[in-house]
């Protein structure tokens, strides 16, 4: 499994994030999709990863500068045919680490509410992630759920301390 820097111009990470984007779209109203197509990820402001084994896209994530100390998580999305093999956690520990490097001190999410999206808030709580109230861009919305991570206080904590 290999983690690489970009991936927006293969077909196989297209075709990922076409997915991403038609099952958000699947289970929350259109004002309350968040979720960037490959032309908003493109953007100054995102850098994107994807995870690869051999030819075959296995996830992806990116990160958002929302200010020099708070980035927000973007994108993230593991293959269903890869799912339960501990992808997502490692996207997600990819991009804490990318968060930390530069220097943010806090590291946002917006996730979705309904039912399907569990697992991904499920993943975030077990990271360390609670969740708040909205930020950046968002306005508080029945459809979405807004997390955050204290990355001050996580490069505080012993090794040993979940």
């Amino acid at each position: 499994m290999q983690v690489r820097a970009g991936g927006l111009d293969t077909p196989q990470v297209a075709a990922l994030l076409a997915a991403h984007v038609e099952d958000m779209r699947r289970y929350s109203p259109p004002e309350s999709v968040h979720t960037l197509d490959l032309d908003r990820l493109r953007t100054p402001d995102l850098s994107f990863w994807s995870v690869w084994e051999g030819d075959e896209v296995l996830a992806c994530g990116a990160l958002r500068e929302l200010d020099p100390r708070h980035g927000e998580l973007k994108s993230m999305r593991t293959a269903p045919a890869h799912r339960g093999r501990g992808i997502g956690a490692h996207v997600l520990d990819h991009l804490v680490g990318e968060a930390t490097a530069r220097g943010y001190t806090r590291l946002s999410l917006e996730t979705g509410s309904p039912e399907e999206f569990a697992p991904a808030r499920r993943l975030y709580a077990r990271r360390g992630f609670v969740e708040c109230g909205p930020f950046g861009p968002y306005a508080a919305d029945d459809f979405s759920v807004f997390m955050t991570l204290d990355l001050a206080a996580e490069q505080h904590r012993s090794p040993d301390r979940p």
